[in-house]
């Protein structure tokens, strides 16, 4: 992570099973613009079959020269715009559990997994994850979060914050249209007039975003 942020580097092999967190988690928590990626597993061809999708090469262990010529060739001959959607198409499609995000801590990676998150805000072009014990510091800005979360445990409540539903204790309506939710840690939120109504829906399941 630290290598790629500072060398930013063209095109990226991400190994799927790693320590901690996969190839395609790292991926999804790089700041756009990404780098292009081709994902290696040691899995048979039943297994990676999901990650051959659109232009997301993948290489399947021991990689052979032949084969990682072709996927360097593939790669070269697609435009920025290809590249950066398939990238996108492999995260999308790799939700067969909870997400987990990389997040900095001090010069150092902690990986959170969704359901310790309490909310995400943005502050001064970073975004802040907070969890009950801590609190980190991602690229990743909070249109992208919202992509990869959970949708019926997220919602969006501001511009500036998304929030883990089962956090929520209180919502208090204000003056305006708007609201206040209260989180389980005595936080509170401020819910836009234009979400309030959606964000009430969500928290009593109405809704299906």
């Amino acid at each position: 992570m630290e290598l790629i942020e500072l060398m930013k580097p063209d095109l990226v092999l991400l190994d799927i099973q790693m320590p901690g967190c996969s190839g395609i988690d790292v991926a999804a928590s790089l700041a756009r613009p990404r780098p292009h990626v081709i994902f290696c597993t040691a899995y048979e061809q039943h297994a990676v079959d999901a990650f051959e999708l659109n232009a997301v090469d993948y290489l399947l262990k021991p990689i052979s020269r032949i084969r990682l010529g072709q996927a360097l060739e593939r790669f070269e001959s697609l435009s920025a715009a290809a590249k950066e959607s398939s990238v996108d198409h492999a995260i999308h499609a790799h939700r067969d559990g909870p997400a987990r995000f990389l997040a900095k801590k001090g010069s150092h990676f902690i990986v959170v997994i969704e359901s310790r998150v309490l909310y995400f805000v943005s502050e001064e072009g970073l975004t802040k994850l907070v969890t009950e014990a801590d609190q980190y510091w991602m690229d990743a800005p909070l249109n992208e979060l919202e992509s990869r979360v959970d949708p019926s445990r997220f919602f969006r409540i501001s511009r500036a914050a998304l929030v883990n539903l089962n956090a929520i204790t209180e919502v208090h309506p204000l003056p305006g249209g708007g609201g206040e939710a209260r989180l389980r840690t005595g936080e509170r939120l401020e819910v836009s007039r234009r979400r309030f109504s959606e964000f009430l829906e969500s928290l009593d399941g109405r809704t299906a975003r």
